[in-house]
């Protein structure tokens, strides 16, 4: 155990102080750790057979490139590309609008809808940031909401990216756990939806407490709510039958991203918004996105041969059980540990440093893996819009820059509420993540 923790020690020196990518972080300290434990020291350290270690990382290495299912990262990243150029960020904004926009805090409510249904498509919370910051705070600023209040709605709305299906963080984390990916799709579904309705429980709050933080917009009438849905029924046609397809069984994960980056190339195509630069830079982009992704996977799992290497989840287990409490509470603290890492760590690399390491405790323990990868994703998103390092409110920050960083933090903090309550749910009712993997797959 102490070698374990050591090797964690290092890797977080590597991190945090000389910058180096995480991908290569953990793959360095854990090539090293894992030849560590077959006999390496400083006294034969050119005499050293490396023959385990070698084998060891080569064999992640092509394992992974090898991985039929990985295969649906880069085809839902060239999806979310897709989409993303085809311009839908403007027609879901001006359809939640449409039915929200004349109540108090309409706006916000509005842009919270258009955010939970660009992520279902997208898939990463840093990019819908950063779109919908372009679309929805021209309007919000025109009617005169508080930038507090308009930024944290886009930075709120932005952390349902990884938690909505398709997500690609589910994709990594079931990779990681040996875990069904549709189970995790399915999972994902409900705690999703109860984000969104949070989150406009949190509008409605900011502006019960302070109405000219978010004033009533224009009301329009039925025959102009309906004729602004035209622009968003091609996506939810795509998005019902991709997921629609995995649910029932239809298809596997891999083919359904398959028929989704199709699908977002006809309506990309039906939409006008493709030319052959565009369509250049969107493989390039996606390519170079999987490529980080791949390195990044791979680097976690060479960590994680270590970490099981060197005893960890084992010893970690048999502390926890001499401990004598309540399996709940081994949960509780794991949470409290995230929490507290969110404050420093972006979300990816949290997860990816952490869940080698709890996810066999928590299994041995009894809890169901699918259900601990939806708590993980929440309390993941949680990090998103936490101070100092709240990834979503930088990115914002980035695009708005008459906005400071510390504005957006403020305005944050009932969201943040929302997203903890959200978290107690998840957490001590299982139901609510596994009532639609348990009503289709078991």
């Amino acid at each position: 155990m102490i070698t374990a923790l050591t090797g964690f020690a290092i890797l977080l020196l590597i991190i945090v102080v000389l910058r180096v990518p995480i991908a290569f972080a953990m793959g360095l300290v854990g090539f090293f750790g894992f030849a560590f434990m077959q006999g390496l020291s400083f006294d034969n350290f050119m005499d050293f057979r490396w023959t385990g270690a070698l084998s060891m990382a080569s064999k992640r290495v092509v394992d992974t490139a090898q991985e039929y299912s990985l295969s649906v990262i880069p085809l839902f990243i060239l999806m979310g590309n897709l989409v993303t150029k085809s311009g839908l960020s403007h027609e879901l904004y001006r359809a939640s609008n449409a039915f929200l926009g004349h109540k108090k805090g309409g706006l916000s409510m509005a842009t919270v809808v258009a955010c939970g249904g660009f992520s279902a498509i997208c898939g990463s919370s840093l990019a819908t940031s950063a779109t919908m910051a372009k679309v929805a705070m021209p309007p919000m600023r025109k009617y005169g909401y508080s930038d507090s209040l308009a930024t944290a709605s886009i930075a709120a709305g932005g952390t349902l990216g990884i938690l909505i299906p398709p997500s690609v963080i589910l994709v990594i984390y079931g990779l990681l756990t040996e875990s069904s990916i549709r189970e995790l799709f399915a999972a994902g579904f409900i705690p999703g939806f109860l984000g969104i309705l949070l989150y406009l429980g949190a509008v409605r709050y900011v502006v019960w407490r302070n109405p000219e933080a978010g004033p009533c917009g224009e009301k329009l009438e039925w025959p102009e709510r309906i004729k602004a849905l035209n622009g968003v029924w091609g996506v939810l046609i795509l998005f019902s039958i991709v997921m629609g397809g995995i649910y029932l069984g239809v298809f596997t994960p891999t083919e359904a991203a398959g028929i989704g980056a199709g699908g977002a190339f006809v309506i990309a195509l039906m939409r006008k918004s493709l030319s052959f630069g565009s369509l250049f830079d969107i493989l390039t982009d996606t390519a170079r996105t999987s490529a980080m992704l791949f390195s990044v996977v791979i680097g976690a799992l060479i960590f994680s041969d270590f970490i099981n290497r060197a005893g960890l989840p084992a010893e970690l287990l048999e502390f926890v059980t001499n401990l004598d409490v309540s399996p709940m509470m081994v949960i509780m603290v794991i949470l409290l540990i995230y929490i507290v890492l969110g404050m420093v760590f972006e979300s990816l690399s949290m997860l990816l440093l952490t869940v080698p390491i709890f996810y066999p405790l928590v299994q041995s323990l009894g809890f169901d893996l699918v259900w601990f990868g939806i708590v993980v994703v929440v309390v993941t998103e949680i990090s998103l819009i936490t101070p100092p390092v709240g990834m979503n409110v930088f990115v914002l920050s980035a695009v708005l820059k008459d906005v400071k960083a510390s504005t957006i933090f403020k305005g944050v903090t009932p969201f943040w509420c929302a997203d903890i309550v959200r978290l107690a749910l998840i957490t001590l009712f299982s139901g609510i993540s596994l009532f639609l993997p348990e009503l289709l797959y078991r």
